[in-house]
C-alpha cells in the first residue's frame, strides 16, 4: 500500500511535466480551498497543507499570492468538483478529479479521451470502490506506538501504518484527514510531511503490456493535458 504514492507521483511527473500546468492546478485549487474555507491558512487546515504541498512542487510565491488575492476578492471563476471514472487500457481502471466552471466542456473533454484510446468511461462508482479513498502521511519520525496511540486516542481509524528507514506512512480514512493530521502535529510538533494528502489508493494493481503501454500512455496524457484535470488516479503498477 505504502508504494502507491510513489507510484502516482512518478505517474504525475511523466505525464505532466510542463511547470505552467502544474502552476495552474495549484493556482486553481488554493483558490477554491480559500474561497469556500477562509485565506488564512492557520485557520484552513486544508488550504495550509495545499500551500506547503504546492511549495514542496516548487509553485513560486507569486502563483500562491495571486490565487490567495483574487480569494480574497470574493470575485471570479465559481469551480465546482467534478469527477469521472472509468476502464482505461487493457482493463485499467482510472479515476479523474476535476475543478470546472463548465461540467458539460468538462465531461466531453475526458469522455474523448477514454474514446479516443479506446477506453470506456463509466458511471459514478463503477471503479471507484476497488480504490481505497485515503488520507496518506509519510514523515520522519521514529516511534511507530506514541503515532499509532495518538491517532487511536484522537479516534481515528487508522488503515495502516508502515515504517520504513525511519520514514513513517500513515493511511486513514479520508473522513479522517483533519482528526488524523491535527494529532500528528500535536504529537510531533511542526512536521516536514514528505506527503500530505488524500487520494485514491487502488486495492489491487495491473500490468499493462503490448499496444496497450503506447495507448494507455496516450490516456494519461491527453487527462494531464486538460485545464480542468486535477488528479489522475489508476491502478496500473509503474506507470
Amino acid at each position: 500500500m505504502g508504494r502507491a504514492y510513489q507510484n502516482r507521483k512518478e505517474s504525475m511527473a511523466k505525464t505532466s511535466d510542463m511547470k505552467a500546468k502544474v502552476y495552474s492546478r495549484y493556482g486553481r485549487e488554493i483558490y477554491v480551498t480559500a474561497k469556500s474555507g477562509g485565506t488564512d491558512p492557520t485557520g484552513n487546515l486544508a488550504l495550509r497543507s495545499l500551500i506547503d504541498r504546492a511549495k514542496k512542487e516548487q509553485v513560486p510565491a507569486h502563483v500562491i499570492d495571486k490565487a490567495l488575492d483574487k480569494a480574497k476578492g470574493g470575485a471570479g471563476e465559481d469551480y465546482s468538483p467534478a469527477r469521472y471514472e472509468g476502464y482505461g487500457p487493457g482493463g485499467s481502471m482510472a479515476i479523474i478529479e476535476c475543478l470546472t466552471d463548465n461540467p458539460n466542456r468538462t465531461f466531453g473533454d475526458v469522455r474523448q479521451a477514454f474514446t479516443k484510446t479506446k477506453c470506456k468511461i463509466g458511471t459514478q462508482g463503477s471503479v471507484a470502490h476497488m480504490f481505497d479513498h485515503c488520507a496518506i502521511f509519510v514523515f520522519s519520525y521514529d516511534d511507530e506506538e506514541a503515532v499509532l496511540e495518538a491517532l487511536m486516542e484522537a479516534d481515528v481509524d487508522v488503515s495502516d501504518i508502515e515504517n520504513e528507514d525511519g520514514k513513517l506512512t500513515v493511511f486513514a480514512p479520508n473522513t479522517d484527514y483533519f482528526k488524523a493530521k491535527q494529532a500528528l502535529l500535536d504529537l510531533c510538533g511542526d512536521i516536514d510531511f514528505d506527503v500530505d494528502e488524500i487520494q485514491f489508493v487502488p486495492q489491487s494493481y495491473t500490468t499493462v503490456s503490448g499496444d496497450d503501454v503506447a495507448l494507455f500512455e496516450k490516456f494519461l496524457s491527453m487527462l494531464n493535458d486538460l485545464d480542468d484535470v486535477q488528479q489522475v488516479y489508476h491502478n496500473v503498477e509503474n506507470a
